[in-house]
């Protein structure tokens, strides 16, 4: 975390997808209190834990998140599900805007491995054997007022695409974007960093242009999801919104030629526009 006087939170995003379903595990800590928030395709639920330690693996209350998978023991909430090899960026996504002094630095740990084991969610055993994952970490004081986020890998071949734009205030406000692809063994990144131009990027539509590189998704919503606490200054007091079953069309160019068009009918996203 980064340091700061004012009060800080740190969290975990652990998504899980296989046939259609969608639960994301979210153990994090803040000022008010350590927690572990759960999310599917269309509900969601946020627990109190006692207490979460952070080392080679991360333990919150009775559950377990580590490079090998995770151990659930939450009310209504049970199960195991291990991970094969993890699949991380070249480098920090954040690129040197994490010496920058921000409200929320983003990281990335695997665009994308396999699943096997099952969760037992209030008497519903949810199966992961054959499914995907995807895990990243935010920390800092808040959330931005203003952003977008997606990321998909329910494709039919190889693919892990993930991006977000967001309303940075410091250390003047401008829109920063990350976003990182893995295809066909190779990795791609569009940043502010790296010079990219954020063309359009609405619940609709998104269009990203750096240099030869070029990637356009189409998003059709069918809702805006489950509710999630979400950080305010140090603590779990905004409310944002979830979708996870999102229909999202992508279409990616290099030097004029087209890499790939897959669609994802599983997409997960959020987008927040606080006043």
């Amino acid at each position: 975390m980064q340091e700061s006087k004012q009060p800080q939170f740190e969290g975990w995003y652990f998504k899980h997808q296989c046939a259609g379903e969608t639960v994301a595990l979210i153990p994090g800590r803040a000022e008010s209190g350590s927690f572990v928030q759960v999310v599917t395709n269309d509900r969601s639920w946020n627990f109190s834990v006692p207490a979460l330690h952070v080392g080679a693996d991360i333990q919150a209350g009775s559950c377990l998140f580590s490079r090998s998978g995770v151990i659930v023991d939450l009310p209504g909430i049970h199960g195991q599900i291990q991970y094969g090899s993890w699949t991380p960026l070249r480098s920090d996504i954040m690129g040197p805007f994490r010496y920058l002094p921000m409200e929320c630095r983003h990281g990335i740990l695997s665009m994308r491995h396999t699943l096997s084991g099952s969760l037992e969610l209030e008497g519903r055993t949810v199966a992961f054997d054959g499914g995907l994952g995807y895990i990243e970490k935010d920390a800092g004081t808040s959330f931005p007022s203003r952003y977008l986020w997606l990321h998909a890998n329910d494709f039919p071949v190889p693919c892990s695409i993930s991006l977000a734009v967001a309303r940075i205030p410091r250390p003047r406000p401008f829109n920063g974007c990350i976003c990182a692809i893995v295809y066909g063994g190779q990795e791609y990144r569009l940043a502010t960093y790296r010079g990219v131009r954020v063309l359009a990027a609405t619940p609709e539509h998104i269009r990203l242009a750096q240099g030869s590189l070029l990637l356009e998704a189409d998003l059709e919503r069918r809702d805006d999801g489950p509710t999630l606490r979400a950080p305010d200054e140090g603590r779990m007091t905004a409310i944002i919104r979830e979708s996870s079953a999102v229909t999202a069309h992508f279409r990616f160019w290099q030097r004029g030629q087209l890499v790939f068009a897959l669609t994802s009918t599983a997409a997960s996203f959020e987008c927040r526009d606080k006043p």
